[in-house]
């Protein structure tokens, strides 16, 4: 199996000693793979002829429960079509240094435009390739409790005013998060009057523990909001206007994209397939992501709203056959989760 490389990516992020602290690497539990007993008769899509590189796949995610949802969901498919699938979770700049190695061959996590700076160099040379869009409708940029918007901070620029109430702090997520570096940039440049101002960095997890916290005792708090997202439910919340310049129009409007590593499309032309047929949708992640804040794994998050939802294969797996290009995928995908 690919491994993200310590030594690389340690020696292309920080050029010397910098350790890599590798992420929480969670290969997706086995699923039963296409049978042999199958029909040969079967109509065999144009890709049946075409010749994989080798069955391993490896992903590469950001701590983030909505990219944790759709990787979980793929790697199941791609299982079941009998491709040995592993992820690895780590933070956004070395995802695509993991790419740019050939350490890793798919993303399925780029967020645009807030993840424009970091993302589009590697684009721009050839050593990452954005593949498809997976996600349209999505938002990202920083919101409030209500009662702050009710209180009179509804803009970019109203922030430094209520400097105060806010403890001069701004909540991001994970260092090195496109997010982060927009906030950072902002302080930097003394946009909105933010000079002064402190970024706090944590994790998903840890900006939203300190939002629940401080909602019952209507404490004012700025922090780094999205959609699609289970906090959309479970806060009472207003995202912010103005901020344009940084997170884009219309509210940070977003659409989320499905990178892979240089060659890989040649690699894997059947997954290169998968991959450019599968969209996501909001409800769909939405869902899933509840579960997963239930206590459930996002493998078995994913699992069981794919049970609940097959019409959705359809799509993804349209021309797509199994690993080894003798079967249509579909059917295989089905009996390996007990679907009709």
């Amino acid at each position: 199996m690919k491994k993200i490389s310590v030594i690389v990516l340690a020696v292309m992020v920080v050029a010397g000693s910098l350790a890599f602290a590798e992420g929480s690497k969670e290969k997706s539990s086995t699923q039963p793979q296409a049978s042999e007993s199958e029909s040969s008769t079967d109509m065999q899509s144009e890709n049946a002829q075409q010749t994989e590189k080798d069955n391993n796949i490896s992903f590469v995610e950001v701590s983030w429960t909505d990219i944790a949802s759709t990787t979980a969901a793929t790697q199941i498919v791609l299982d079941a079509l009998g491709y040995d699938t592993e992820s690895t979770t780590v933070s956004v700049p070395i995802a695509y240094e993991g790419m740019k190695e050939d350490d890793a061959d798919i993303f399925l996590g780029n967020w645009m435009p807030s993840m424009k700076s970091i993302a589009e160099p590697y684009f721009d040379s050839g050593e990452v390739v954005n593949l498809t869009t997976n996600l349209t409708g999505a938002k990202y940029t920083l919101a409030v409790p209500t009662y702050v918007a009710e209180g009179g901070l509804q803009n970019f620029a109203d922030i430094a005013k209520f400097r105060d109430k806010l403890n001069g702090k701004i909540y991001g997520i994970e260092a090195g998060n496109d997010g982060n570096q927009l906030i950072q940039k902002m302080i930097a440049e003394n946009a909105f009057g933010l000079k002064g101002f402190t970024l706090v960095e944590s994790s998903e997890a840890g900006m939203l523990a300190q939002v629940k916290g401080a909602i019952p005792q209507k404490q004012w708090i700025v922090f780094l909001g999205w959609e699609p997202h289970p906090m959309n439910a479970y806060f009472d919340m207003t995202y912010l206007k103005g901020g344009d310049d940084y997170f884009g129009p219309n509210y940070g409007a977003a659409t989320v994209h499905t990178n892979v590593r240089k060659g890989f499309t040649e690699d894997y032309p059947n997954v290169t397939k998968m991959l450019k047929n599968q969209k996501f949708t909001l409800e769909m992640e939405n869902e899933i992501m509840a579960a997963i804040d239930d206590g459930a794994t996002p493998h078995d998050a994913a699992l069981q709203w794919l049970k609940d939802n097959p019409s959705i294969l359809n799509g993804w797996l349209e021309g797509v056959t199994t690993a080894d290009g003798g079967k249509p995928g579909l059917p295989a995908v089905k009996k390996a989760l007990g679907v009709n």
